[in-house]
């Protein structure tokens, strides 16, 4: 078994190159989706890991190179612009990368044989529903960073699998959990929207599950997120409990009081069901709150905050 995994350097990259090769990631309790907790000893795939310094993939003939030589029987994409502000300014990087380099990376992998798993996100959701959205719902993305993500999952071709995720944070690079750890060094209060509702996503829970499906060659759209939801300033409360903080501090406001406005609107709620992972019969992922204590306390022990 051959895996290709394309954005390996980013915070779910390092943890899917992690559960590839039978170790748990940091913070996490398992390598795959269901089984025993903790590392899985044996032969695990043979692993190429991708970034845009290796492969960047609006470069097609790049793209076809690489897979051509290493011929994987899998492909793991989770390379892409995801600077949602970003991308409203630089349309076409967005599109460049998200659509046309998913149709590259889709094109090579048939070529080969490979099944395609591709990683995408609730702003192809519009926000508007009063519950949590299906994977059978229709999209509607409001930024443009959802509609070039949506774009992405339209160059998949079938049997495809297609996971759509929503506020992701790990050990390894920027997130929220880090930014409200890092700001809590300091005095006073702290605010953060309380009318934008999803469900935190651990990379440490959700690679082992990204493994799962691609290895599995299961095709079709799934919604994966950690168990649970709430908004960004029930959030940040809970970063701050977790670290032995008064989560009093963190103070309620609404998207409206956000000074500077974002440039890409949020969806108002990108709480996501997953629905095919339970209809299929496949576990869901932790309660988020679970995960995030475990993240804080890497964090924590790792004396850092970036």
């Amino acid at each position: 078994m051959r895996v290709l995994v394309t954005g390996a350097d980013g915070q779910l990259g390092r943890d899917v190159l992690d559960a590839l090769a039978g170790r748990v990631p940091t913070a996490g309790r398992r390598c795959r989706l269901y089984g025993p907790e903790g590392d899985r000893p044996g032969p695990v795939p043979e692993v190429l890991g991708t970034d845009i310094d290796t492969m960047p993939v609006d470069d097609r003939d790049a793209v076809q190179h690489i897979v051509r030589d290493f011929r994987p029987d899998v492909v793991l994409h989770g390379g892409a612009v995801t600077a949602v502000d970003r991308c409203e300014t630089e349309v076409d990087l967005a599109y460049r990368v998200n659509a046309v380099g998913t149709r590259h990376v889709a094109e090579a992998a048939a070529q080969v044989g490979a099944h395609l798993l591709y990683v995408s996100t609730d702003y192809v959701f519009d926000g508007t529903l009063d519950r949590p959205y299906r994977e059978w719902d229709a999209p509607n993305p409001q930024s443009v960073y959802g509609a070039s993500k949506l774009a992405g999952e339209r160059e998949c071709g079938p049997g495809a699998t297609i996971v759509r995720t929503s506020w992701v944070c790990g050990a390894h690079g920027a997130n929220m959990v880090k930014t409200a750890l890092r700001l809590a060094e300091g005095e006073g209060e702290l605010h953060f929207i309380a009318d934008q509702h999803g469900s935190p996503t651990f990379t440490a829970d959700l690679a082992p599950a990204l493994v799962t499906l691609g290895l599995d060659r299961r095709p079709g759209t799934f919604h994966i997120t950690n168990t649970g939801a709430t908004t960004w300033w029930g959030l940040v409360r809970a970063v701050l409990a977790a670290a032995g903080d008064d989560a009093e501090r963190v103070r309620p406001i609404s998207t409206a009081e956000l000074d500077p406005p974002r440039p890409a609107p949020r969806p108002a709620n990108s709480v996501l069901d997953n629905m095919a992972l339970r209809l299929c019969g496949l576990p869901a992922l932790p309660e988020w709150q679970d995960g995030l204590t475990r993240l804080v306390e890497v964090l924590q022990g790792a004396g850092t905050r970036p």
